[in-house]
């Protein structure tokens, strides 16, 4: 069903109050190909949980919301699993059924929101895990011809925070189902200190991958706002990766600065203990501004629009820039 001037303040997760000119839910391919035939003059917008956007004005076409369900083993060894899951799936819940299976490998990204459409698009990572390390094959709807290809993990080409669907071939597919490898006999990893740690506060010495996931969740409600409760879309920056002498400039003026080595003899910086260096964590302006636990999240307390926030983030990025030289890239979507 096609519904008309539709509020999108349900659909994301910063809980913004913009209207879309028509709106519509599509479950499988053959819909989304009905769907994008009969409005195929006016722009589309595709989402799935709506947890990595800002919504910055009115979109005066036709949103897609991708509600492609379905879980399936599509091959099994003793070792590995190979499972293929619609891209309407909600992550999370992925995540969970993969651990009640007895399925590793995606428990460190326990309680990332959204869909598990967007994880390839986003090259989702978090605890010393990324999609690419689990990741086998995709498949994607290609608009123009309304034929579904299917996408290798070298065709990704993923990225941090990175994919070829957010680059070359940007609105040009809708990602429809996605194909993981999952370990049967799981060697956990908790080389992220954080996890160890909470593993130890509950006597934890040989976790489960059950127990590495309760780990992250614990550690993830300790830090991060629960959009349900208060908008943001998680972490709004991406951690910047610069040149040798820009990371030692920082090291020179703070020692003990986080930073981490990168792909080409490069150095990944914390962004939020930039921001936070910089006196912004917890600031709030009127109805929105930075959560005070967490420098990284930008927080819509209610009320606030989009193009607030994307101002204050560019406020944040001039000031990073400014006073370390080194430039912030927004890692949320903008609308």
């Amino acid at each position: 069903m096609i519904e008309d001037n539709i509020s999108l303040k349900p659909f994301n997760t910063f809980g913004i109050d913009v209207k879309a000119g028509y709106f519509a839910r599509f479950s499988s391919t053959i819909e989304l190909n009905q769907i994008l035939n009969e409005y195929r003059e006016i722009p589309f917008l595709i989402i799935g949980g709506g947890s990595n956007l800002l919504l910055t004005k009115d979109f005066e076409g036709i949103v897609l919301k991708n509600e492609i369900k379905g879980k399936e083993i599509i091959s099994e060894t003793d070792h590995e699993v190979t499972v293929k899951i619609g891209a309407g799936e909600n992550w999370h819940e992925f995540v969970i059924w993969s651990i009640e299976n007895g399925f590793g490998g995606i428990e460190n990204l326990s309680l990332i929101p959204g869909s598990v459409g967007a994880s390839p698009m986003q090259n989702i990572g978090a605890y010393g895990v990324e999609i690419k390390d689990v990741f086998d094959h995709l498949f994607a709807y290609h608009i123009e011809s309304g034929v579904t290809h299917r996408f290798s993990l070298e065709e990704c080409q993923f990225g941090y925070r990175e994919s070829v669907f957010k680059r070359a071939l940007k609105n040009q597919y809708v990602i429809t189902e996605v194909c993981f490898r999952l370990e049967k006999i799981r060697k956990v990893n908790t080389t992220y200190g954080a996890i160890e740690q909470e593993l130890q506060k509950s006597g934890i010495s040989s976790p489960t991958i059950r127990d590495v996931s309760n780990a992250v969740i614990s550690i993830r409600q300790s830090k991060l706002p629960n959009p349900a409760e208060l908008g943001n879309a998680g972490s709004f920056f991406k951690n910047p990766v610069v040149e040798d002498e820009v990371a030692n400039s920082i090291l020179e003026k703070y020692p003990t600065a986080p930073v981490y080595p990168a792909e080409g003899g490069k150095k990944k910086l914390a962004a939020g203990w930039l921001i936070e260096q910089a006196g912004w964590k917890g600031k709030t302006i009127d109805t929105y501004g930075v959560h005070k636990l967490q420098a990284l999240v930008l927080v819509n307390y209610g009320g606030s629009t989009g193009k607030q926030i994307f101002d204050l983030s560019s406020a944040i990025i001039s000031d990073i820039q400014e006073k370390f030289g080194v430039t912030l890239e927004r890692e949320v979507n903008i609308l």
